[in-house]
């Protein structure tokens, strides 16, 4: 998912059948401006897939020889951390390196610096163009996304949205945010190291859970392009945050991040957890928890602007700008985000991008009933951005992410929120003069 770390570092090489001659095409246009330099390079040149160590990347590795066969050339494929994939572009692609061919990147946290980095290929006539791939299929939240500068610069794989996880032997799911303030608190009082709730409550980690409280309330994180984070709506979503964490919540909230709150969860000792629908299994595996046949899953409450859950592309494949063999890199994109892929995906649990898949019960089945149900209809009205849309996203949670810290202190939020904001408001003219430039 988006925001948690992942395991150790792993490189795999698929080998399949090399052919003799040049890839063969699968269909669709070729990528517009796709010369380079240096002439093709030999049928034994691999095709090569930097990813995220995720279960969507090492389920695709298994199945790259379905696609070497299919395009007549190995893939070799590398998969690492967010962070260690994040710097591997950075040194890589500043240096113009031709040896990334296709890119798995988070299309809310850097597709936009990497847009105007010029690092990322134009795919616009290649999704448009090509109606088996059939871009109208995918998610209007995540397709939007996917569009930077007004060019597709990525295509969504795997999905995510908020799910609340609650002890469905205590209780029944809170429809409202104000049903979920009463039951946290009524629960925190019971004492004896359980708690009413538990989230993520660090500084710029939080944010993007917090995004679905901020919709939901009525706010924003921009409005009109400046900011909006000492709106009356977004205050009020400060302060609800910052009191269910606070009085309902474990000590030292706000130095947790997903990696510190899920447990707590987990080992059944809150009643209510808010976090992303991607780490489900944590719940139902008897390593890790103790609640798996305690816990339930509900869609995000709604609050008084209605339920206003996110609904995100986490992560999204594009192709280098560099690359020598960007043809065959849209064909691995075409193959890996098709719709029969993405179905096949999704059956077996992978969350991904296509209407078409959300809209076929049978690659639902792998999901608990109420989590199916949940997401099913997050993914049908959520908002396709979890945090600020900025060039430098770490920079812009960190400011945002003050007024949090404040309110699960129990400190006045609205002080501190109008001082962010007028930071936050210096940050956006600063960054979007970058971004013009």
């Amino acid at each position: 998912m988006n925001d948690h770390p992942l395991s150790r570092p792993v490189s795999r090489r698929a080998f399949g059948r090399l052919a003799a001659a040049a890839a063969v095409s699968l269909g669709g246009t070729a990528l517009a401006g796709c010369s380079s330099g240096g002439g093709k390079p030999s049928a034994n040149t691999p095709l090569r897939v930097m990813a995220v160590n995720h279960v969507w990347s090492q389920a695709v590795a298994k199945l790259l020889p379905e696609f070497e066969e299919r395009i007549g050339r190995r893939v070799s494929m590398t998969l690492l951390t967010s962070d260690q994939l994040a710097n591997s572009y950075n040194v890589k692609l500043n240096a113009s390196a031709a040896d990334i061919d296709v890119m798995m990147v988070r299309a809310l946290q850097e597709q936009l610096l990497f847009a105007h980095n010029d690092w990322l290929a134009d795919l616009t006539g290649l999704v448009t163009g090509d109606a088996a791939f059939a871009w109208n299929d995918f998610l209007p939240a995540t397709r939007e996304r996917s569009v930077s500068a007004r060019k597709v610069l990525s295509v969504p794989v795997v999905t995510e949205r908020p799910a609340l996880y609650y002890r469905k032997d205590l209780t029944s799911p809170p429809g409202t945010l104000d049903e979920l303030m009463e039951q946290a608190l009524r629960f925190a009082g019971r004492g004896d190291g359980f708690f009413g709730f538990v989230g993520r409550g660090q500084r710029a980690g939080a944010v993007s859970m917090w995004s679905s409280f901020l919709y939901s309330f009525g706010g924003d994180f921009t409005v009109d392009g400046r900011s909006g984070i000492a709106t009356p709506e977004a205050i009020a979503a400060y302060e609800y945050y910052g009191r269910l964490l606070e009085q309902a919540g474990p000590p030292g909230a706000t130095n947790m991040s997903l990696e510190q709150a899920m447990p707590i969860f987990a080992q059944g000792k809150a009643a209510f957890y808010v976090d992303a629908d991607a780490i489900y299994t944590n719940f139902l595996d008897p390593e890790i928890s103790t609640v798996q046949d305690k816990v339930g899953f509900a869609p995000f409450p709604a609050g008084p602007a209605g339920a206003r859950p996110f609904n995100i592309p986490s992560w999204s494949l594009g192709v280098s700008r560099f690359s020598r063999l960007r043809d065959e890199a849209w064909q691995f994109i075409r193959w890996a985000a098709g719709p029969e892929m993405v179905r096949r995906m999704q059956a077996d649990g992978i969350p991904g991008a296509r209407q078409s898949a959300w809209s076929d019960s049978a690659t639902l089945a792998a999901f608990p009933a109420d989590l199916a149900k949940a997401m099913r209809r997050q993914a049908e009205i959520g908002l396709g951005i979890d945090r600020p849309d900025v060039l430098q996203v770490g920079r812009a949670r960190d400011i945002v992410g003050r007024p949090l810290v404040a309110g699960i202190l129990g400190e006045p939020v609205a002080p501190v929120a109008r001082e962010a904001d007028a930071e936050f408001a210096d940050f956006l003219v600063r960054d979007n003069r970058h971004r013009e430039g």
